[in-house]
């Protein structure tokens, strides 16, 4: 069974993690959901980092609901209250519990301790490292779909590697590694 994951707001943020993380969840690498109050605080973040206009942010959200029809988490605001991390992740943890999810991904571990049983935070950056190691041929395909897909500036697999090297170094040494020594 696939791992279910809830994507946190900051790991929804950076357009080409997001990218990256929403292209291994379509290649059947892991199940992703959010809440609505997640995809919200992404688009407010995006909008007053000036990234995008409110309609951009708009178009984003509906995208992302096409792209992932079963992703959203309703019914997560009962289990806030019981939730033990830092108050303003609540909503995170119970979206997770909600759909029994195995995974909170997120770039604020620290908000996320401690976490009712069963359930782990882990940063981008491992949890790309570890959907790489289980499914390699199935994360090669994803980047190299993603990287298809930039036309302004048109971009290979080795400069999204390089893009994303910021977010997640681990992983991408590991997609380097692999492309040594597979000849990938």
């Amino acid at each position: 069974m696939l791992p279910a994951a809830v994507l946190d707001a900051n790991v929804l943020f950076p357009m080409i993690l997001r990218d990256t993380l929403l292209r291994v969840a379509a290649a059947g690498c892991f199940r992703a959901h959010w809440s609505e109050r997640i995809l919200d605080e992404m688009s407010r973040n995006l909008i007053e980092d000036h990234r995008v206009t409110l309609e951009s942010a708009e178009r984003l959200q509906r995208q992302m609901a096409i792209a992932f029809p079963d992703a959203a988490v309703e019914d997560w605001a009962p289990h806030e209250r019981a939730m033990p991390n830092d108050p303003k992740d609540r909503h995170v943890a119970a979206a997770a519990v909600a759909i029994g999810a195995d995974l909170i991904v997120t770039a604020n571990l620290k908000d996320f301790v401690p976490l009712p049983d069963g359930l782990r935070a882990i940063g981008p950056d491992a949890f790309l490292y570890e959907r790489f190691l289980a499914m390699p041929e199935a994360v090669l395909g994803a980047l190299g779909r993603q990287a298809a897909g930039y036309r302004n500036p048109p971009a290979g697999r080795a400069e999204l590697l390089d893009w994303l090297e910021r977010d997640v170094p681990d992983f991408v040494a590991a997609v380097r590694a692999q492309e040594i020594v597979g000849g990938a």
